[in-house]
């Protein structure tokens, strides 16, 4: 490649995103960001995360230097840059054209495995928390502008098939797969976020891709139920653009 590729993840919260960052950062090419507007979406909407004025003290909370920073120079001149992103971070007032000069992705999951997950360390949840309305927004956003539909990665369909997954993956976007990006050395790294300690025990511990839970263990009621239902159709519109693999 003669010019670096600029690769952005769009997630929700309680994905495999914080996995798929360690793969993508074990290639040997590729340096990575962590969740690079969490600041400045912390800093927009005060919402009680463990760890806020940690996050804001340490990051950057103007958007538009943040924006101008990720389609700039990459960082250590790797070939590749990774962004972890997630889509509730995209406030209604944060503009959208530094993100038309990434590739974009997204990374999917099912909803009801996403507002389990996500209540076990908040006590409410809403749509809008999970970004999956976000997602189907920018999924079309970029899609309509580009005449063609980003690729999309279901999460569960991933840890089935994690190398086929990354293989076709790394094929779509024009470059080599390697090994290395099914394995990765356990602990913490300087590339995450400060609030990893509130967040990342599970992928500390980790040392690959781990095998997708039993969804027919999870089981909803109230609120927590209507709000996956109301996730339901966005989820299910954007999986039909996963990749095939």
């Amino acid at each position: 490649m003669t010019e670096p590729l600029r690769i952005a993840m769009w997630s929700g919260p309680r994905n495999i995103s914080t996995a798929m960052m360690r793969a993508w950062e074990n290639r040997g090419d590729c340096t990575v960001s962590d969740e690079p507007l969490y600041a400045h979406y912390l800093a927009e909407t005060r919402s009680d995360h463990p760890g806020r004025d940690e996050v804001i003290a340490a990051g950057e909370t103007d958007w538009r230097k943040v924006t101008r920073a990720l389609v700039g120079e990459v960082p250590d001149g790797e070939a590749i840059w990774y962004q972890k992103h997630m889509t509730h971070h995209l406030l209604p007032h944060v503009g959208h054209d530094w993100i038309h000069a990434l590739t974009n992705v997204f990374l999917i999951r099912e909803p009801d495995e996403v507002v389990s997950s996500y209540l076990r360390t908040r006590d409410t949840v809403s749509a809008e928390d999970i970004g999956v309305p976000q997602q189907r927004r920018l999924f079309d956003e970029i899609a309509d502008r580009n005449g063609a539909p980003p690729p999309v990665i279901d999460a569960d369909e991933f840890l089935r098939a994690p190398a086929a997954h990354l293989r076709t993956l790394c094929a779509t976007l024009g470059i080599p797969f390697t090994e290395r990006m099914l394995s990765w050395p356990p602990g913490p790294r300087a590339s995450d976020g400060v609030w990893a300690p509130h967040w990342y025990a599970a992928v500390w511990k980790s040392t690959a891709f781990e095998a997708p839970c039993d969804r027919t263990a999870v089981q909803l009621d109230g609120d927590a139920k209507r709000v996956s239902d109301a996730c339901r159709e966005d989820y299910e519109y954007l999986r039909r653009y996963r990749l095939n693999v």
